[in-house]
């Protein structure tokens, strides 16, 4: 691992003022960062560390939503009650991310910036890899890909998101609450993440000089009928092959409302939108079900190794609507 400094801040506007120092990067838990500076995939020369910024609190708003900070702990936030009463999806999302020890380290804003497990990404022995070293190829696209995008990929990148607490949040129209030099702005976390087009080497809308402070959450009218399926190779410690985020709102046997998330399958948080389309004003039903789950890979191109995952995919988003539509 290369040389780094390492500065403490005290205040947001501090550490604001700190990240404009060449290479500088800021550092949470260090989950995921660290990792990558071992492997020589990062290399900053000054980490700032947020942990003991103001920003660990879980509070309720005045218009009926939650604000999470960016510093909490995801086993604090998924164990909150206040949090699983009213948000169980985000819950069971975060519940099934990583191991007790790592979810007990990682934070809620290092969690949305953690990078691609993309092997090509990780191992700095390939060469070619444009989110490493834009314009040198993409080593996934003739190498294994078992685990790589099938929707919104690039011919300059394959890989996929790992975050399982992002498509919770896609799912229940989070915010991303973000300060910098320029002040105070909110990101949809529909538009945070980006899709990799020709620059995959950028991860997300937030600017180089700007920290993650909070999370958004609007109120939820759908947090009986949600469920969290996560399809991985071994029950523990697995990113996802395939995820599914569900959120209905019904009433009276009629589906008022849908939100559909899928992880594993692309370089952000995938929202399904014919899918959506087709469960809204819907009776539930497994008719229903069938016809929605079939539209929710719309789009997808496979690689040499990862067809199965349109499938997987059609099949997870059937069994957690169901789950979803089953509870009370």
């Amino acid at each position: 691992m290369q040389a780094f400094n390492y500065q403490q801040p005290h205040e947001i506007a501090e550490a604001i003022r700190m990240i404009k120092a060449p290479r500088a990067k800021f550092i949470g838990g260090g989950t995921n960062l660290v990792d990558l500076m071992k492997g020589g995939a990062e290399s900053p020369l000054t980490l700032i560390d947020v942990t003991r910024l103001p920003m660990a609190k879980i509070e309720l708003t005045a218009d009926g939503g939650m604000r999470i900070g960016a510093g909490v702990r995801n086993s604090d936030a998924a164990h909150h009650e206040e949090l699983r009463q009213r948000y169980p999806l985000l819950a069971e999302a975060l519940l099934s991310g990583a191991s007790p020890q790592l979810r007990n380290m990682a934070t809620v804003g290092g969690n949305l910036l953690q990078r691609t497990r993309c092997y090509y990404f990780y191992d700095t022995a390939y060469g070619e890899c444009n989110k490493r070293n834009p314009g040198s190829g993409c080593a996934a696209r003739q190498g294994i890909n078992r685990i790589h995008a099938v929707l919104g990929a690039s011919e300059a990148c394959v890989a996929t998101h790992p975050s399982d607490m992002a498509v919770a949040l896609l799912a229940l129209d989070a915010v991303v609450k973000v300060e910098g030099p320029q002040g105070a702005r909110d990101i949809a976390l529909a538009d945070f993440h980006r899709l990799p087009g020709s620059t995959p080497e950028i991860d997300t809308q937030l600017r180089p000089d700007e920290l993650i402070v909070a999370v958004w959450l609007p109120p939820s009218r759908a947090a009986s009928h949600s469920h969290y399926l996560k399809v991985r190779d071994r029950q523990s410690y697995a990113f996802a092959l395939v995820s599914v985020a569900v959120a209905l709102e019904l009433e009276g046997g009629q589906i008022a409302g849908a939100r559909v998330a899928l992880g594993g399958v692309a370089h952000k948080p995938w929202r399904a939108a014919a899918t959506e389309a087709a469960l809204t004003g819907a009776p539930y039903s497994q008719a229903t079900i069938e016809r929605a789950s079939a539209l929710a890979m719309q789009g997808a191109v496979p690689l040499a190794h990862n067809a199965f995952k349109i499938e997987l995919g059609r099949r997870a988003v059937a069994r957690a609507l169901t789950v979803a539509g089953e509870r009370t």
